[in-house]
């Protein structure tokens, strides 16, 4: 009867972290840039000990978030500092400790102190691993390729000069996970960040736009009642088992 109560126990427990999860997915359905996680799976794994070896646990064998690059709702704002990226590519951006990160959040605008940032004041790195500085009184455009380009306002004849090259990775051949605030990462980093090889791929973007999450409401609202169902059946099973066991110190009393 332990065996069992063990079992749906354990499912129930390591579940929780597959409802993390979806209710971040749900929760983050209109952030510009947002990626959704890619699901985990239970596995059953046996636990090895004293008595014979019958006795498996239900794990969910990674609790790291590996981000999913699927193109989101792309939506046109004409906008210079809105970038959307394409295909696999990913931006990089200077976290709180300094180190380097990477985001799929493109709507970029222009600090107090002249920095490029994204919409929610992360640095935005250039090649190097650097800030970005605008100069002031001018209008800023950004290439399909990242190179920044600035152009003074007030003379005659306008020439746009390049500032700096956004720091762009083609992230196709490697594993992306998400960190505790919410920025990217190779897997394997262990939240100290840092820059990775290009990819394969054209790392590009295209100005004038955003991209919205890659996250479909109906599905995860569908995933949730299913994980919900199944929180309920675990625990019909474990309140099930508590009853036979009781019935059964009734009759071993009653003989």
């Amino acid at each position: 009867m332990d065996k069992l109560i063990f079992t749906a126990l354990g499912a129930a427990s390591n579940q929780g972290f597959q409802r993390v999860q979806l209710t971040n997915d749900l929760a983050n359905i209109s952030t510009v840039g947002y990626k959704r996680s890619q699901a985990s799976r239970p596995e059953s794994v046996r636990l090895d000990g004293p008595g014979f070896p019958t006795r498996f646990q239900p794990i969910v064998p990674s609790r790291v978030e590996r981000v999913m690059l699927d193109t989101g709702t792309r939506m046109e704002t004409g906008n210079p500092l809105d970038i959307a990226m394409n295909d696999s590519t990913v931006l990089g951006v200077q976290a709180e400790g300094g180190d380097v990160a990477f985001t799929r959040r493109g709507d970029l605008g222009i600090s107090e102190a002249g920095f490029l940032v994204t919409g929610n004041g992360k640095l935005v790195a250039g090649e190097g691993g650097g800030p970005i500085t605008v100069p002031v009184d001018g209008t800023v455009n950004i290439t399909p390729d990242g190179t920044v380009f600035f152009t003074p306002g007030g003379g005659e004849v306008a020439v746009a000069q390049p500032i700096g090259n956004l720091l762009l990775r083609d992230a196709s051949a490697v594993t992306l996970v998400r960190r505790s605030d919410g920025l990217f990462e190779v897997e394997g980093s262990d939240g100290a960040g840092g820059d990775f090889p290009n990819g394969p791929g054209i790392a590009s973007v295209d100005s004038g736009s955003l991209e919205g999450a890659n996250v479909n409401a109906v599905e995860v609202m569908v995933n949730l009642l299913d994980f919900y169902r199944s929180f309920e059946t675990q625990m019909k099973v474990i309140k099930s088992s508590e009853e036979l066991d009781k019935d059964g110190s009734k009759l071993m009393r009653a003989g």
